[in-house]
């Protein structure tokens, strides 16, 4: 695990960096308050960070109130490094959002306990993240999660003036899959049905369990054209070889309706998914196993 220490005496932090990597842990360093918040921006930031109360620039308790507000970030787990003794001291630490703290000086006995009850935590948080972000069956984004990342894409398209694209990819015929073979092939069905439109969208491209059967596919600084062109690979994909389920191989095809922003004034999430589904409406009513679209969308 990477572990952030934020400490201005070199003294401390030579030695917490020696017992963090006497435990197996990676130490990321910081002189000061100032340093340690920036590095807790960083994409990369380490999930528990053992913070000084008294630092140059930013102290601890700044910082642990700072991390707290940013509320868009995965939870960081954070100790504060303290030789204070009294009990008010403490409870300012942890009213500012500290988890733990630590002593001066430290114990390897007592660090590996508090680093121990923060790992577990942010496992707790990693997999409650999870679950709010993630289906369960197909392991794809939930509705939720998916809807969110499309109102960021269209965020940013108002500022770059990039175009922007959503697939909806709608299993056919699916329900008599349940109905003939049953719920549990029809998941089989789903996870792989699943696996095979994610194996064909670009690596920077999102795709979520919009409900049932139906999958939204978010395609950032994506034009039209192009847009159907990873539609087309993730219909080619589900179509080319029968499911291998317990009940045997299923034949299985899919729809897709494409539609494409090119105009700033066009960012309605509510729109465009209309004018996808719209196209997806057509394609089931030409045969089914087709892509149609892509529409640009005008507010």
């Amino acid at each position: 695990m990477r572990v952030l220490i934020a400490d201005d005496d070199p003294v401390v932090r030579a030695t917490l960096s020696g017992l963090l990597r006497q435990l197996g842990h990676e130490a990321v360093v910081a002189r000061n308050g100032t340093e340690a918040w920036e590095l807790m921006q960083a994409e990369d930031a380490p999930g528990l960070a053992i913070l000084d109360w008294m630092m140059p620039g930013l102290d601890g308790v700044e910082i642990c109130r700072r991390v707290r507000q940013d509320t868009t970030r995965a939870y960081r787990y954070l100790i504060m490094l303290t030789a204070r003794e009294e009990i008010e001291d403490l409870i300012d630490g942890l009213e500012s959002g500290a988890d733990d703290y630590l002593r001066k000086p430290c114990d390897l006995r007592e660090l590996r306990a508090r680093l121990g009850t923060g790992e577990r935590i942010l496992a707790q948080q990693d997999a409650l993240r999870a679950r709010a972000t993630y289906d369960e069956l197909t392991g794809l984004l939930n509705r939720s999660a998916i809807l969110d990342r499309l109102h960021r894409e269209l965020d940013l398209a108002t500022t770059t003036y990039a175009p922007a694209s959503i697939i909806l990819a709608d299993l056919d015929d699916f329900k008599r899959i349940n109905d003939t073979h049953g719920h549990p092939v029809g998941d089989e069905v789903l996870r792989e049905s699943s696996r095979r439109l994610a194996s064909r969208k670009r690596s920077y491209d999102e795709l979520g369990r919009y409900g049932g059967e139906e999958f939204l596919a978010v395609l950032p600084g994506c034009s039209a054209l192009h847009a159907a062109e990873v539609a087309e690979r993730m219909r080619s994909a589900v179509a080319s070889l029968p499911v291998d389920t317990c009940a045997g191989l299923i034949t299985l095809t899919v729809s897709l309706g494409v539609a494409s922003v090119n105009r700033t004034d066009a960012r309605n999430a509510k729109v465009l998914i209309a004018a996808a589904d719209d196209a997806l409406y057509r394609a089931k009513r030409a045969g089914r196993n087709r892509v149609e679209g892509p529409l640009a969308v005008a507010a």
